[in-house]
């Protein structure tokens, strides 16, 4: 990572990330801080990175056999109270209307007057009242399972914000799920965590680990809840989604029963998963560099831009001419079963100020084309997974005919660079006087990563986690059931965790 140098975005990541993070969102036009607390608003580049991203995920969650619906955004207070330890875990979190009406007051301005009956929760999370419909939809176990996901947004009132990874009101998707048998809802809830993990992976080029998470960081309400943790460029992880197996705690709260086929009533067995834009936040965080944001081809809301250089009227009559018939040559061409999406920088500005532009806004593939080019019937094409000094001419025929190939690599590239990012920065650690070295603070420098280590739920483990600021991601999938010693008790331990600072 640079220290200093000609780089686009000040500071750099080494210098002072949580800022180099805020500067990456604002130089790719991504969103800006809100007039409302704790809010941001979505500018057109960011909020078609998410387009992107929901679309790839509708289509996972309906080969999946999901149907999309739509639950209020107001849940009344008592549904919530219905389910002690849900309640307790989203209290502090949520906002609430207590009032249907503004009148003119005494000394002008509008003042609440209508009282309601009872407070209404603005959406923390949807079981409570998805519960409450399922039960009534659920008589018998012909009407299992259910298997519904719903776009929306939510609220939980944060004390400290940051754009896409931690706000007020953010956007995302909830499924929410009710079986007949406990194996199957079993089932769902890893079968969820599988196609989340296929997204990160193969399409935001963001290797993750699946995992089960502690006690202490299980979803309240829950029985089990699992989790896939990325590794960002700061050392730190970021829980990219989750997914809860609800044993019958919902249903048993919301009266979800149904007959079963020997006659007998039961309570359904449910799930719940989601993810939200703050996986935007994580698709910065894994391929951003001190030029800007580098979006996967895959994600990306343009794959290619070409940007016409020319210094008369005559030069860019020819430039503007080619450049629109490459256009409609690359349109032409697939990637990933849709076209290829192309844009044409037709602005009046600098042709160097249009190059920056995209360079930080993360295009994968950028081709600057002038009169010498015309000429020769060649594009200068540069990648963003590469310098932005690396450049090279290309016959123009053949870079349209090989352009999905070169999103392809791109893709893969990064994702392999990714890994080995991660890979480099994961240790075993066996005892605790190497647990407190790799996570110290150093300067100059990011501390930690991923540490994988044995573990009991023990309150002197909590205590020295919470001194050096470092939480139980999770428990993995793969090679977590390893029998050993954990080292902050020094008990026996049938648990490996893999532990880090996280967002």
């Amino acid at each position: 990572m640079a220290k200093s140098g000609k780089n686009a975005i000040k500071p750099t990541r080494l210098e002072d990330y949580p800022e180099w993070y805020q500067q990456v969102i604002r130089a790719a036009d991504l969103a800006e801080v809100s007039p409302v607390r704790g809010c941001m608003v979505i500018k057109p580049w960011g909020y078609a990175i998410w387009e992107n991203m929901q679309r790839v995920l509708d289509r996972m969650f309906k080969d999946t056999g999901h149907s999309n619906a739509y639950f209020p955004l107001f849940i009344p207070l008592r549904y919530l109270e219905r389910e002690a330890e849900h309640v307790e875990g989203f209290a502090k979190e949520c906002a609430v209307v207590t009032h249907h009406r503004l009148e003119p007051g005494k000394d002008g301005g509008l003042v609440p007057a209508g009282e309601l009956e009872e407070p209404l929760v603005v959406r923390p999370t949807s079981e409570t009242i998805i519960g409450e419909m399922y039960a009534k939809w659920v008589q018998s176990y012909r009407d299992l399972p259910i298997l519904i996901n719903q776009w929306a947004n939510v609220v939980r009132w944060e004390l400290r914000t940051r754009l896409f990874l931690r706000t007020t009101e953010f956007l995302w998707q909830e499924g929410h799920t009710a079986h007949a048998t406990e194996q199957e809802a079993v089932d769902e809830t890893r079968q969820m965590l599988d196609v989340y993990a296929d997204f990160a992976e193969n399409y935001m080029a963001m290797p993750v680990i699946k995992g089960e998470k502690t006690a202490a960081e299980r979803f309240p309400g829950a029985i089990n809840t699992y989790s896939i943790e990325a590794m960002m460029q700061d050392h730190k992880a970021l829980q990219a989604g989750t997914s809860h197996f609800l044993g019958q705690n919902f249903a048993k709260a919301c009266q979800i029963k149904f007959l079963n086929q020997e006659g007998k009533e039961e309570h359904a067995w449910t799930t719940s998963w989601g993810v939200s834009t703050r996986l935007v936040g994580g698709l910065i965080m894994t391929h951003g560099d001190d030029d800007g944001l580098i979006v996967p081809p895959r994600l990306a809301p343009c794959h290619v831009v070409l940007i016409p250089i020319h210094r008369s009227d005559e030069e860019k009559a020819q430039v503007m001419e080619f450049c629109n018939s490459v256009q409609k040559e690359l349109r032409s061409q697939t990637y990933e079963g849709s076209r290829v999406e192309v844009e044409v920088d037709a602005r009046d500005m600098r042709g160097g100020d249009k190059v920056w532009h995209h360079i930080k806004r993360g295009v994968p593939i950028r081709l600057e084309v002038g009169p010498r080019d015309v000429a020769a019937g060649s594009v200068f094409m540069a990648r963003r997974d590469k310098s932005a000094k690396e450049k090279s001419g290309v016959p123009r025929a053949e870079f349209v005919a090989t352009v999905g190939k070169i999103l392809t690599e791109i893709q893969d590239n990064l994702f392999a660079r990714a890994c080995k990012f991660r890979d480099d920065r994961t240790q075993d650690i066996d005892n605790l006087d190497d647990f407190e070295a790799y996570f110290a603070e150093k300067k100059g420098e990011f501390s930690g990563g991923f540490a994988r280590s044995h573990w009991v739920d023990d309150p002197k483990a909590e205590e020295i986690l919470k001194r050096l600021k470092v939480t139980a991601r999770c428990i993995p999938l793969e090679g977590g059931d390893r029998e050993g010693q954990c080292i902050f008790t020094g008990k026996p331990s049938k648990e490996l965790v893999i532990f880090a600072k996280a967002y």
